[in-house]
């Protein structure tokens, strides 16, 4: 007893800092704006009371609502998905380098916004091609790793692994081999700035459905901990305990596939997150998956709100991508996760 509300006390304590979080990172960036004017702006643009309508008619409104807040509900949201990807794909390949792109969806989505910006594929989409046909890349390469990893027999977690390598390879050539040939420098700088991810493209028309696929996926992987444990097991112990772990397995990466495409579809690509995070996690938390699903989930929103908030206030009147600062952060994190002895996968020493 004493051990679970522990376990609760924990999480609500992260859920509090998350919300706490972004409270505080409405009110920072380059333009300065008092305690009241953010919030006011943000109760006049949920309620439309008309006691407050002159927050609606000042600049402030502009900054707060149309820009500031969703670019932090973006955040959360990129931050969670990744992060609960991340403790699925451990799972999936037993492998603890294992992140969301490490199946090829990483190279799915790169050669999907490459043919996109250099070729015009997708432009009758509307403005928001580039991202649909990434977006689409990527959950093509994931349908296409479940196909080529039950050739020849039943897939497995190895097979999954080396598919993914083996489709990401091939991406990574296709996208190469265009890049090469293209005589469109702007279109080069696109695709660049692009792979280095960015929250400044935040919608609140894109978060309304962004945001119900995010939570819905988390608390499916919430629900299914059990398998998600069974896994770290291995197959022969899961078929002795009546579950067979391939089906699992394919369901696992179609919806893993789905949160990755819309995270990439809104922020391009953002790395490490994925692959930090759950290993903190499990630091604290151990393997158990219905304590670090939540865990990861929260402390992966804010590990984006202020990684955000740094590339917006790090370099006066410029923004640096958020790609960028991650790695140069989480980097020195997983190289310090590596040599220390007492870590192991799973949390065992």
């Amino acid at each position: 007893m004493i051990k679970y509300m522990k376990n609760l006390l924990t999480t609500w304590g992260m859920a509090i800092i998350l919300i706490t979080s972004v409270l505080l990172a409405v009110t920072m960036g380059t333009v300065s704006l008092s305690v009241k004017e953010a919030y006011g702006t943000i109760v006049y643009g949920v309620s439309g009371i008309d006691s407050l309508k002159n927050y609606g008619e000042c600049v402030a409104y502009d900054i707060v609502w149309s820009l500031r807040l969703p670019r932090i509900i973006l955040a959360v949201m990129v931050g969670m998905g990744l992060s609960v990807c991340g403790v699925v794909m451990q799972s999936i390949v037993k492998n603890p380098l294992a992140d969301p792109f490490i199946l090829g969806v990483s190279s799915g989505a790169s050669f999907g916004a490459t043919v996109a910006i250099l070729l015009g594929v997708g432009a009758v989409l509307g403005e928001n091609f580039i991202g649909l046909v990434a977006a689409g890349g990527a959950f093509a390469v994931s349908i296409g790793v479940l196909i080529l990893s039950n050739c020849g027999g039943r897939s497995n977690s190895m097979k999954l692994l080396l598919s993914g390598m083996a489709l990401s390879a091939i991406c990574s050539a296709f996208s190469s081999f265009i890049v090469y040939f293209a005589n469109n420098k702007e279109g080069i700088q696109t695709i660049t700035y692009w792979l280095m991810g960015s929250l400044a493209n935040a919608k609140w028309d894109n978060l309304f459905v962004m945001c119900p696929v995010i939570v819905i996926g988390t608390l499916f992987f919430y629900s299914q901990s059990r398998v998600l444990n069974l896994m770290l097991l291995g197959d022969d112990t899961a078929i002795t305990l009546g579950t067979d772990l391939n089906r699992f397995r394919h369901l696992y990466l179609m919806v893993t596939a789905l949160m990755v495409g819309f995270v990439v579809y809104n922020a391009g690509m953002i790395g490490f997150v994925g692959l930090i995070i759950p290993h903190v996690i499990r630091m604290f938390v151990g393997t158990d998956h219905k304590k670090l699903i939540p865990g990861s989930a929260l402390v992966g929103g804010i590990f984006l709100i202020w990684a955000d908030v740094m590339c917006r206030i790090i370099i006066p009147r410029t923004e640096l991508p958020i790609g960028i600062l991650i790695s140069l952060i989480g980097a020195p994190c997983f190289v310090y996760l590596m040599v220390k002895r007492t870590y192991g996968f799973g949390g065992n020493e």
